[in-house]
């Protein structure tokens, strides 16, 4: 498919929406964005999609590798089947924004919004960047239609005074977690909640990961258990693990029952580890590929904004199935070496075959070996010869400094 940059909210409805393997998973209803203070453009947070029985669910626009005018391509299959609940801090465009007044600002004239335009930017995020209004037309007939940038009509933005949770979100929205973590500690208790609460799903999932583990348990057990299980499903298996090995049996096997299968099920392979081993703060999502995957499909998979840098820099070859615990590993290729090599060229061709690590490597085991082999990211595989996950020099780094070393970074 042929994928644009910007797409008109109207034209989406009602596409069809595919995973990776071709199969249609249900049809576009409308686009959740974030209204931002000021004149900043809203931020796209995601797709509602209508999926078997009318059911509308919720799909991160992160999700989505290719648009055009006949489809939608997701980059996953697996979905969140739960119904879609609008929170606070989300608006609808097609239910909540068309046909709302605003003012055109050069020339003060009322008009009609009457659809509006998603923008990816160079980073890989999107926007609501453009409007279509229409003026007031005369003795029945229809008025001018104009094409806008956000910033040219007035009427739609958040206030910039107030300290609703909504308006302290929209203040965050071009905040790293790490910074809005920081943000979130200066609150009040009671506004710390708050915001926690009205933040969506993943922003909250990145921003708790952010947080010390007294204080992600203490807004964690502030969410109802439907929502705090949504969260968990958002966050990377092995932060989602680490937050739940805190807390007691009871409540975590309640929140792991009410997640999605397929997104528990790598948590508590994580949670059998220790949490001072490779096992314990490997990821069980890295970049895995079969044999017979081109170079060019390599590229694609690691430029997914999903990815962290560490995970991006390489790619793992496994015979199938590749989800963890995957078939027999064969080896890893470099984001470098697949630069310097042919699209069409295999990656099994570029394989490096670098002793992995195990799940039981100790911490300190598995820090000489990143010093030694000067690595971003290393791959786990079991006795039987499976990759099961990957460890990244982040997870390491987390585990190597002092216990409040986020609380610190804060003060200074």
């Amino acid at each position: 498919m042929t994928t644009v940059t910007r797409a008109y909210v109207s034209r989406i409805a009602g596409l069809p929406v595919f995973d990776p393997n071709g199969d249609r998973v249900g049809k576009v209803r409308d686009v959740v964005v974030a209204l931002r203070v000021g004149s900043a453009p809203p931020r796209a947070l995601g797709l509602i999609i209508e999926v078997v029985a009318r059911r509308r669910i919720f799909c991160p626009i992160g999700r989505v590798t290719g648009l055009d005018a006949n489809a939608v391509m997701l980059s996953s299959g697996t979905l969140n089947l739960k119904r879609f609940e609008q929170r606070a801090g989300e608006t609808l465009v097609l239910g909540e924004l068309l046909d709302r007044s605003v003012t055109i600002k050069e020339t003060g004239r009322p008009a009609t919004v009457v659809d509006a335009a998603i923008e990816q930017t160079r980073t890989g995020d999107w926007v609501l960047s453009r409007l279509a209004v229409q003026e007031p037309g005369r003795l029945g007939r229809r008025g001018q239609l104009h094409q806008f940038a956000w910033d040219e009509v007035a009427g739609l933005s958040l206030p910039e005074t107030g300290q609703s949770a909504e308006t302290l979100i929209a203040t965050y929205r071009d905040l790293n977690a790490a910074d809005v973590a920081h943000a979130l500690q200066d609150l009040p208790i009671k506004r710390r909640h708050e915001v926690a609460e009205a933040l969506d799903d993943e922003r909250l999932a990145d921003v708790l990961g952010e947080l010390p583990e007294a204080e992600q348990i203490t807004i964690l057990g502030t969410l109802k258990e439907s929502r705090a299980a949504d969260v968990l499903e958002v966050m990377d298996p092995d932060d989602a693990a680490d937050l739940l090995a805190e807390l007691s049996n009871v409540d975590r096997n309640r929140l792991l029952e009410l997640m999605e299968p397929d997104e528990a099920e790598p948590v508590r392979q994580l949670l059998a580890y220790s949490e001072d081993t490779a096992g314990g703060i490997m990821t069980s999502e890295p970049v895995i590929l079969t044999p017979d995957a081109t170079i060019a499909e390599a590229l694609a998979r690691v430029r997914s904004p999903e990815l962290t840098p560490a995970l991006a820099s390489q790619v793992y070859v496994c015979r199938p199935p590749s989800a963890t615990p995957t078939g027999r590993y064969l080896g890893l290729a470099h984001i470098q070496r697949l630069l310097r090599e042919p699209p069409s060229t295999l990656v099994s061709g570029v394989l490096d075959d670098l002793e992995p690590l195990h799940p039981e490597a100790p911490l300190a085991e598995v820090t000489r070996y990143f010093a030694t082999y000067n690595l971003v990211a290393a791959p786990v595989v079991d006795a039987q010869g499976r990759l099961v996950g990957a460890v990244s020099v982040d997870d390491v780094l987390d585990h190597l400094l002092p216990e409040d070393w986020r609380e610190r970074a804060r003060r200074g």
